[in-house]
């Protein structure tokens, strides 16, 4: 009797591999060679589960995306019941900076892959899908004037810092310290 092959389990062992090449040696050295080999399968299995590598990363990016609103779930349930708006952005948004190392892999695949999605407009759908929710997400929990702004604004420091923790310019203390400043302006 045949056995039965979960096309999903391949197809994330493949974006697994993907991204260990991408954070280790940068997303040039993505290819489908590299891939198959970090994934210890062939060039042909990677073929068959992903006509092309624009496929591939796609798949690989949602990966990424469910992963980070796992960990982000996770925070938030260890919150409890109606956490106050302040807490639950604080905690949000920790949970997404790569402030450990698990958390710096995902950011660097994540980070290339925004890269990636820069040359490639069709690809930064998802992302930009993404980044409409957060916004919408952040501004619901605001209470000023004007919440779109100062959603977008929160964001891109979030994003901002990000990087900064990526590249080592500022240490865990230092992005936690400058999150804490904007949200206090935020929830006076």
């Amino acid at each position: 009797m045949p056995r039965k092959v979960d096309t999903h389990q391949r197809r994330t062992r493949i974006a697994d591999a993907l991204m260990r090449v991408a954070a280790e040696q940068g997303l040039e050295a993505v290819s489908l060679r590299h891939v198959a080999a970090e994934a210890g399968v062939s060039a042909g299995m990677v073929q068959h589960y992903f006509r092309t590598k624009d496929e591939m990363m796609g798949f690989a990016m949602s990966v990424v995306r469910d992963r980070t609103q796992a960990r982000v779930t996770e925070a938030i349930a260890r919150l409890g019941a109606e956490p106050a708006p302040r807490l639950l952005l604080r905690t949000v948004i920790t949970a997404i900076l790569p402030l450990d190392e698990e958390a710096r892999d995902v950011g660097r695949v994540a980070l290339a892959f925004l890269a990636y999605t820069a040359v490639r407009p069709a690809a930064a759908s998802a992302l930009r899908e993404d980044t409409a929710g957060m916004t919408a997400f952040i501004a619901g929990l605001l209470s000023v004037a004007d919440p779109e702004p100062a959603a977008a604004g929160l964001l891109a420091l979030m994003e901002g810092l990000g990087v900064y923790l990526l590249g080592g310019h500022y240490t865990a203390e230092q992005a936690l310290a400058a999150l804490d400043d904007q949200l206090d302006r935020l929830f006076p």
